[in-house]
């Protein structure tokens, strides 16, 4: 969820399921909140489902994040909390927070960026372009740059084989924030399925560090960041 640095094929152990479910329950009952609860006329909401199915979240597990979500259940309140700072090696780092406990997680994340600098807001947000990102599949094969022209997003790129069904085609979708849901109405309506719909930030240049071991360092801190249940996302300038 927006931490492309992660190793590819990373497996998760028991208790790493856990919390990804729990992320993606708390993604459901947000997407739900803030905008319709009905999957079919809200495209974050879409993506989340299709994550959460993935993942093989239980279907009444999905159904109680959508109807707590729409206020039908007992009420949950997250707020989106952004943290922003340098992993180690100088690398600028993003943090994004779904949480009901503001001060639980700023202490939290006070303690995970001791090995790091965490600063205060603004300090790398302006390293970053904040754009609508959408990643999206289609049976067959297709021109991604003439969808992305049709949807009225700003460029494409193709995803990874790893990620697109063998006899598919894969997008990656960036578009301005306010044009999301518009270019998300745009590729479904061409026949695309929507796996991924987010305001992402997305970094103007990559740091490199200078070995294999100082990069080993900054993928460990930031794994730790993403094991916290309260991280949401983790947006980095990691080459």
């Amino acid at each position: 969820m927006g931490a492309q640095w992660k190793h590819a094929g990373q497996q998760a152990n028991a208790a790493k399921r856990g919390a990804i479910v729990g992320k993606l329950v708390k993604e459901i009952i947000v997407a739900a909140k803030i905008g319709d609860p009905n999957p079919d006329n809200n495209a974050r909401l879409r993506a989340a489902l299709e994550s959460a199915r993935k993942q093989s979240v239980p279907r009444d597990t999905i159904e109680r994040a959508i109807k707590k979500g729409a206020g039908l259940l007992e009420p949950v309140n997250y707020e989106t909390v952004v943290y922003e700072g340098f992993a180690p090696n100088q690398v600028p780092v993003i943090v994004e927070c779904l949480t009901d406990n503001k001060n639980r997680t700023a202490s939290d994340i006070r303690v995970l960026f001791r090995k790091g600098q965490l600063g205060n807001q603004g300090a790398v947000g302006w390293m970053f372009d904040r754009l609508g990102v959408i990643e999206a599949t289609r049976e067959g094969k297709h021109d991604i740059e003439e969808a992305a022209i049709e949807a009225g997003a700003q460029n494409v790129e193709p995803l990874e084989s790893a990620d697109v069904p063998a006899g598919f085609t894969g997008g990656r979708f960036f578009c301005e924030t306010t044009d999301l849901d518009a270019v998300n109405k745009s590729l479904s309506a061409q026949g695309w399925a929507i796996t991924l719909s987010e305001m992402s930030y997305l970094a103007k240049n990559k740091v490199e560090p200078a070995d294999a071991e100082k990069k080993k360092e900054t993928v460990e801190f930031l794994q730790a960041i993403d094991d916290h249940d309260d991280v949401h996302r983790i947006y980095t300038a990691l080459a």
